[in-house]
């Protein structure tokens, strides 16, 4: 960054001091040497308008003519800025939501190898694993709820409970692998922030660079902190619930539902926003694990709602992107499989899918955070200056 007694002088005349001499007098015929901004030239026989009034009709007692439009005009001069630095996808300086956006797709084209490679790799791992354990637990479960779905009890036909049941042991392998896919993502995410500040400056790094970070694990011990956190509170609320109804206050307990569910939503919203940066946190800081946590939770004080808000609407286009992509291959695999969700042939259809959609998701959504989290650091702590040293090293290292 440019600091003041680097910024150029005000302009002077060339070759002059910067100040204009009025104790000789100059000859009629020659021009001025140097002009100040907004001021009329003299002595070459143009009409003379008295400074207050340059670029303004002249008050009718003066006596004058008003000058030609656009006369005496000139624009006001401009306030002199440091040029921005970017050396790498952003530029140096708080982030607009454009540029948010944009730093996105640029951190992901920076270093396709790390951003694309390893994502799809590790995706798809989790994704193959998850899909032969709902398998088997689909299989699994098909039976005992076929015995269930079909007696006669239930009034389905054979057809409706061989398809309910399917349905259901489906969901439940679904919620099963759910947890391995939640870690698989959660350890990417933490490894990306790390290809992503690389890319801030200009620089890339390597799979096995990144595969190095062993802060990754503090990642995976605070989600699943957090985590128990959430399901703690979760349990609090609906015990309160279930005790009302169980003891037959049934008003209480409808009520005390209604407060619970919105307290839930809410709750879960703040957590998550005030927690956002603590991954690119513990992956970019080389503080203890609660100092960092404490750290990061005091970099969303101030700015909630600027956070919530790009999080909230780069959640919705992935989502929107996720459906985009899933939609074909569940309609392939519907028409493929007759309709059964729990055959090899759907599951593997519907595995390349959710390989594709998960990896462009988790890709672009680990980037915005880590441009956040810079972002706000930018805003806050003037991360920005840090930030142009080290490119101008970079720069400096690469003349020599």
């Amino acid at each position: 960054m440019t600091s003041p007694e680097d910024r150029p002088p005000a302009w002077t005349a060339p070759g002059g001091s910067g100040q204009e001499r009025h104790d000789e007098p100059r000859p009629h015929d020659e021009p001025p040497a140097w002009q100040a901004p907004g001021q009329q030239p003299t002595g070459w026989g143009a009409p003379q308008v008295p400074p207050a009034w340059a670029g303004q009709q002249p008050p009718p007692w003066s006596g004058q003519q008003p000058p030609p439009p656009g006369y005496g005009y000139q624009p006001a001069p401009q306030a002199w800025a440091p040029p921005v630095l970017q050396p790498g996808i952003i530029p140096l300086r708080p982030l607009s939501l454009g540029e948010m956006l944009d730093g996105g797709v640029r951190a992901i084209r920076a270093n396709p190898a790390v951003m694309f490679g390893l994502s799809s790799v590790a995706v798809a791992v989790a994704v193959i694993f998850s899909a032969l354990l709902t398998y088997y637990v689909s299989g699994f479960l098909t039976t005992p709820l076929n015995d269930v779905f079909g007696s006669t009890a239930t009034g389905l036909s054979p057809a409706e409970s061989g398809q309910l049941s399917g349905n259901l042991s489906y969901a439940f392998g679904s919620v099963f692998t759910q947890p391995v896919t939640v870690l698989v993502t959660t350890i990417l995410t933490g490894l990306l922030v790390v290809a992503v500040s690389r890319s801030v400056l200009g620089r890339t790094i390597t799979v096995r660079d990144v595969l190095r970070s062993g802060r990754v694990w503090w990642v995976v011990g605070f989600s699943f902190l957090s985590g128990a956190v959430v399901v703690a509170a979760i349990a609090v609320l609906v015990g309160i619930v279930v005790l009302l109804a169980v003891s037959h206050h049934n008003g209480a307990a409808v009520v005390a539902g209604l407060v619970a569910f919105v307290v839930i939503v809410v709750g879960a919203v703040w957590f998550s926003t005030r927690t956002l940066l603590v991954t690119p946190a513990l992956m970019l800081e080389g503080k203890g694990f609660w100092a960092t946590v404490r750290r990061a939770w005091r970099l969303t004080r101030g700015s909630f709602w600027r956070l919530f808000g790009i999080w909230l609407l780069v959640s919705l286009l992935m989502g929107v992107l996720q459906q985009i992509i899933l939609t074909p291959f569940s309609l392939v695999a519907s028409f493929a499989s007759s309709g059964e969700l729990v055959s090899a042939t759907s599951l593997a259809i519907t595995s390349v899918g959710q390989i594709i959609a998960l990896t462009a998701t988790t890709t672009y959504t680990s980037a915005v955070v880590a441009l956040l989290y810079i972002d706000v650091r930018m805003r806050r702590e003037g991360l920005d200056i840090e930030l142009g040293r080290a490119a101008t090293a970079d720069a400096a290292a690469a003349v020599r």
